[in-house]
């Protein structure tokens, strides 16, 4: 009998301040680095494109200094950007994927740099490149995308790799194939997504940078009255109040800090104020996996629980509190987008799925 063929997969995770690596035979990590990039380092770079010389170098050379030769690579990964909407699925970098990161088509962000970098350091090493489920796959069902307002349809933007990862996870615990259940799967971290899938595909999310609920560090879906008011009122600028929203919402602008393990800490401190905010936050979430519910029209096999948050047994708890009445609730505390990235380019060379052409846009019934 053959042994089952092993592929040795380099995966490239950008980040803000941090390019994270690793390299994945088939679905085990035998090396990972994380490259620091100081706020001195990334001031000269007037953009997040800039920097991609700069951090493609340092990714080769730390593959050097571990001694991970090129020629024993079979693809390289990276974890895809604010691209055009696409279903859900492995991709094969190109052209225009790499114009729309370079123009910052859905808006600028460092998981932009993902796809160049593994297309460069791809061409550079004479092996495929990948990227798998970026933010931007849209699966939803036409009457999901109304908001109330013809100029402002509602957008499909929420943390696909893991959502999608983490439900395969569920299905395979439920010992059924994706394509054969419904589920509600909550990314609860500094962002947090909500969505229903419907037999594999995400029909409906709030879009992680902009609703649903509150989150550690931004503001969710606001009063509109008064938030259009504050942004006329001449006291703020665009980019304080685009910081406001993302960045110094939910619990930075309630508690000062973004940690909830710092806000339970409070709690068990007796600050009742920190209590209610943090319940609220709870709260919130679990009316957005209500809502939800209502999208699968109540045929809900599980609801999945995965993020950072989930590692709080304090949140958890008070969740399937709210929301357990729904259905069973499964757990898959923190996440894994490294892996996540790797399998996805795993089951391409496995010959499992087939790689995608961007953009690819999931057809609408």
């Amino acid at each position: 009998m053959n042994k089952p063929e092993k592929f040795r997969i380099l995966v490239i995770n950008p980040g803000s301040t941090s390019t994270k690596i690793a390299i994945f035979e088939n679905e085990n990590e035998v090396f990972s680095r994380t490259i620091n990039h100081s706020k001195l380092e990334l001031e000269p770079f007037a953009r997040v494109w800039d920097q991609y010389e700069f951090r493609k170098r340092l990714i080769k050379e730390a593959l050097e200094d571990a001694k991970i030769k090129p020629e024993t690579l079979s693809s390289v990964v990276g974890r895809g950007g604010l691209f055009r909407p696409v279903v859900s699925g492995t991709y094969r970098v190109n052209e225009q994927m790499i114009e729309d990161g370079r123009n910052a088509y859905g808006g600028e962000h460092p998981s932009n740099l993902g796809a160049v970098l593994a297309f460069g350091i791809g061409w550079d090493y004479h092996i495929p490149s990948f990227i798998v489920d970026p933010p931007s796959v849209d699966e939803f069902q036409p009457i999901a995308r109304y908001s109330g307002l013809p100029e402002f349809p509602r957008r499909s933007l929420f943390h696909a790799l893991n959502v999608k990862a983490t439900a395969r996870l569920a299905a395979s615990d439920l010992k059924k194939k994706l394509s054969q259940i419904n589920l509600i799967v909550a990314h609860l971290g500094g962002g947090i997504s909500i969505a229903a899938i419907l037999q594999g595909k995400v029909i409906d999310a709030n879009n992680a940078l902009d609703s649903g609920p509150f989150t550690p560090e931004r503001a969710g879906s606001l009063p509109t009255f008064e938030l259009v008011q504050w942004c006329f009122s001449g006291r703020v600028s665009l980019d304080q109040v685009k910081k406001r929203l993302v960045g110094e919402g939910g619990l930075v602008a309630y508690l000062n800090t973004n940690s909830a393990k710092e806000v339970e800490k409070m709690i068990h401190q007796g600050n009742q104020e920190a209590q209610k905010v943090y319940d609220a936050m709870i709260y919130q979430i679990a009316c957005e996996i209500g809502n939800r519910a209502v999208a699968l029209k109540g045929k809900v096999d599980a609801i999945v629980l995965t993020g950072g948050l989930t590692h709080s047994v304090y949140l958890v708890e008070k969740l399937k509190e709210w929301v357990g009445f729904l259905s069973k609730v499964l757990v898959y505390p923190g996440e894994d987008e490294m892996k996540a990235l790797a399998l996805g380019a795993l089951r391409v060379l496995r010959g499992e799925e087939k790689a995608k052409t961007y953009p690819e846009m999931v057809e609408e019934k």
